[in-house]
């Protein structure tokens, strides 16, 4: 079978663009969905600090992912592979999204206990993400790689190696301090990179 480019480079970025917003639009509703439940039924649902934590960095980073992803208009010529591996980006992240917010917890205490018994998952998909952050940067050209400083990588690989930790470790002060270090890289990133205090 050959294989076909989208030659148009507006109609390319368009038609990823819609799909990649369907796909993160629906992320965002399953964490903001899911931070209802604890206005809704306190008692039932009590936050876990460490649970609570990642939702927030995640629903940062999803509005942060949907955002940088007008980079995307850049690409002179969308082939399948790339239009595959962005929309398998967009579904790794609605993966995750699923797995802090469960349709059920029938079979845990709550939160905390649920957060624990999927941490494996949670950090391990977490660590992929961090790792394939950098080969979407790469998708956007070699010239907006090099962009984004020699403090990118390092700092993925450092985010994916700590997620990789999150696998093994059980105490609560790694996760809740971890969390509390990648939001904050987050905020610092989006900050450095996209706000003007002019």
């Amino acid at each position: 079978m050959a294989t076909e480019s989208v030659v148009g480079d507006v109609q390319g970025f368009f038609h990823v663009r819609v799909l990649i917003g369907l796909v993160t639009g629906i992320s965002i509703t399953r964490l903001l969905a899911g931070l209802s439940r604890f206005v809704q039924h306190p008692r039932r649902n009590s936050i876990y600090p460490a649970h609570f934590l990642w939702v927030i960095y995640l629903l940062v980073f999803v509005i942060h992912f949907w955002w940088f992803q007008f980079g995307l208009a850049t690409i002179p010529q969308w082939e399948y592979t790339e239009y595959a591996f962005v929309l398998s980006y967009a579904a790794l992240i609605f993966f995750i999204s699923t797995l802090l917010f469960p349709d059920q917890m029938d079979d845990y205490a709550g939160f905390e206990d649920y957060f624990h018994s999927r941490a494996r998952w949670f950090y391990g998909l977490l660590a992929v993400v961090f790792l394939v952050d950098i080969a979407d940067s790469l998708v956007k050209g070699i010239d907006h790689f090099r962009s984004l400083g020699v403090f990118y990588p390092i700092r993925q690989c450092l985010l994916a190696g700590l997620a990789v930790i999150g696998m093994f470790v059980s105490r609560r002060s790694f996760h809740i301090g971890f969390a509390l270090f990648a939001i904050l890289i987050e905020i610092w990133w989006i900050s450095a990179r996209f706000l003007r205090l002019d």
